[in-house]
């Protein structure tokens, strides 16, 4: 599904950057070589970006 239609974003490639990049939503975006354009993005993207970080958090303390 595409998360930023204006950078055609996917949130699968948003939840792997999130994974590899440090910081907000901006950040992310420029980790992959883009930015916001009309914004309408941003709270959903946020939201992910929260998301994937405690999924990976979790991943982490969980004993292998």
């Amino acid at each position: 599904m595409f998360i930023c239609v204006c950078n055609a974003i996917r949130d699968t490639d948003l939840r792997a950057t999130a994974r590899q990049c440090a910081g907000g939503v901006d950040a992310v975006y420029a980790c992959m070589g883009k930015a916001p354009q009309c914004g309408q993005c941003l709270d959903e993207a946020a939201e992910i970006l929260i998301e994937e970080r405690e999924l990976a958090r979790a991943e982490q303390l969980t004993p292998a």
